[in-house]
This record gives structure tokens, sequence and C-alpha cells, in this order.
């Protein structure tokens, strides 16, 4: 009998991509890389993610691509261009629930199979020093709230990844060249946290 390998999608937006990194050094190739050394049969992720996507960006690029029927496994990190461009939190949540729904029925209806990861909070980064840090982060923990909530809902799995990246603040490993966006480094720490959770659902 053939050894099963396992799929992967990724939903989001850019630090899903890994914009300013190689793409082998994003959190999903980095997971997959996890997994693989571990033993797993890991196909490549499949991403759909750009950078300055919105939570409606990224659904409605869902609704008009031919994905697989299902997925194995299934991350969404998304909500950071929403606060951002200063969009509504009602909208956000009407999105995100939307979202989360699709990628349930994208892993086929597995929930424990789905991981929410939480938003990077980019305004301890070098990039936002001339903007209200202090608001920016309360924004940011006002959107994972939602995520968090509609994660707990659905019965998916959820990973906080903020407070990883408010270290970026004191450690400048943790950043990628722009001073916006984050290096390999702390891609290695969110790709850790997300293959464990994966290692556990397929020892099941």
């Amino acid at each position: 009998m053939s050894k099963h390998h396992y799929s992967y999608l990724a939903l989001g937006d850019s630090y899903t991509i890994g914009e300013s990194v190689p793409l082998h050094e994003s959190f999903p190739y980095q997971a997959v890389q996890l997994l693989r050394k571990a033993g797993l049969a890991m196909n490549a992720p499949e991403v759909v993610a750009k950078t300055g996507w919105t939570s409606f960006e990224l659904a409605e690029h869902i609704l008009h691509t031919q994905l697989n029927d299902s997925y194995d496994f299934v991350s969404l990190l998304i909500g950071v261009n929403n606060q951002y461009r200063g969009l509504a939190a009602e909208e956000f949540k009407t999105d995100f629930e939307f979202l989360l729904r699709k990628a349930i029925h994208l892993s086929g209806e597995h929930p424990k199979q789905v991981i929410v990861l939480s938003i990077p909070d980019w305004g301890t980064t070098p990039f936002a020093a001339k903007k209200d840090s202090k608001s920016i982060s309360a924004q940011i923990d006002q959107f994972n709230g939602i995520c968090e909530a509609a994660a707990k809902a659905g019965g998916v799995h959820f990973i906080d990844i903020t407070d990883d990246t408010r270290r970026a603040k004191k450690d400048n490993s943790l950043l990628a060249a722009d001073q916006l966006h984050y290096s390999a480094k702390a891609y290695a720490a969110w790709a850790e946290k997300l293959a464990n959770i994966i290692r556990q659902q397929t020892h099941k």
C-alpha cells in the first residue's frame, strides 16, 4: 500500500507568502520541511495569498479559484490589511467567519485539521515608528479577538503568533530587510507551532 501524501492549503496575505524572504523560508514551506524531517510524506503547500489582501479580497479570490475538493490541512492568517486600511471590525468579522467556514469545508469538514494563526502586530516594527503604535496594537488585539472567538466557535486550532511578532521591537533579527515583514527566523517559530499541531493530528 502506498504511503499517504498529506496536502496542505495556506490561505492568507503577505505573511503567508513570506514577503521579503525566499519562498522556501515562508512559514508554510518551513512547516512542510519540518514535517518531512519528522517522517511525514507532505506535498508542497498550495498557497493562496497575496501581499495587501484584505479578508474580503481573499474571500473573492477563493470564490474564483479552482481548488482541490479537499485538503488534509488548511491554515488561515488574514486581517492585517483590514486594520491597516482602517476597515470596520464588523466587516472583518463577517468576512473571517465566511473564510473559516470555507476553510473547514476545504478540509473535508474536519475542523481539527484547520489552523488559524493570529495577526502579527506591525505596530512594533520600525516601519510604524512615526505612527501611533499603541493604537495599532489595540486594533490588532481587537481583530485577533474576532479570529480567536471564531476559531473557538468553529472548533479549529488557534495559534497566537502576535506576542512573537512584538518581540521584534527589541530583536531586529526577527525582521526582514524591509523592516516591516518578518525574517526566516521569525517564520521558523510560527512553522514549528503549526507543524506541531499537524503532527498531533496525524498521530491520532
